[in-house]
C-alpha cells in the first residue's frame, strides 16, 4: 500500500509533507504534488502535515478520487523529485476549499 495525493492539492501545492518524508518519494509538477507508489514506505508522516487534507492511504482514497492513484504513479515517472519545503502557490488560499479541480491539473513539468 502507498499513499496518494488527491485533488485537494491541485492549485495549492503545500509542501509541508515533503519535509517530513524520510524517503523522498514526492514529485513536483507545476501546481500539484504526487507520491511515487514504489518509493513510499507507508510511514503516514505526510498525512498529518497536509493542510489541504489531500493525502490518503491507497485503500482509503475516496471513490470520486480513485483516478489519482494512477495519476500519482504516472506523473511520478516524469516529474522531478522534491525534497525541500517551498511556499505554496500564491493563490493557494483561494483554491483550498474548491472541489472538482482535476480540470486545472497542469501535467507539464
Amino acid at each position: 500500500m502507498a499513499y496518494v495525493v488527491t485533488e485537494a492539492c491541485i492549485k495549492c501545492k503545500y509542501t509541508d509533507c515533503v519535509e517530513v518524508c524520510p524517503v523522498d518519494c514526492f514529485y513536483e509538477g507545476p501546481n500539484f504534488l504526487v507520491i511515487h507508489p514504489d518509493e513510499c514506505i507507508d510511514c503516514t508522516l505526510c498525512v498529518a502535515e497536509c493542510p489541504a487534507e489531500a493525502i490518503f492511504a491507497e485503500e482509503d482514497v475516496p471513490a470520486d478520487q480513485q483516478a489519482f492513484i494512477a495519476l500519482n504513479a504516472d506523473l511520478a515517472k516524469i516529474w522531478p523529485v522534491i525534497v525541500t519545503r517551498k511556499d505554496p502557490l500564491p493563490d493557494h488560499e483561494d483554491w483550498i476549499s474548491v472541489k472538482d479541480k482535476l480540470q486545472y491539473l497542469e501535467k507539464d513539468a
